[in-house]
């Protein structure tokens, strides 16, 4: 599991993709998240303005798994 750590309070989930380098894009992070290989917390999610806080799990499949925490 790969900790992200964020500076801030919450997180939307495409812009978590993207800082975590798992997006390169706004676009490819909204496709990832619509194609359904993105889990929160153990339930698929396909809202891609989902708030994630730390302690948040996010696993993309094929990808990894990230855990976020605050600094």
């Amino acid at each position: 599991m790969e900790e992200i750590i964020i500076n801030t309070e919450s997180i939307k989930l495409d812009q978590f993709l993207k800082w975590s380098g798992v997006a390169y894009t706004g676009g490819e992070a909204k496709l990832m998240i619509k194609e359904g290989i993105v889990i929160v917390n153990g339930e698929l999610e396909t809202r891609r303005g989902r708030s994630l806080v730390p302690g948040d799990e996010i696993e993309i499949e094929g990808r990894g798994l990230f855990k976020i925490t605050r600094e």
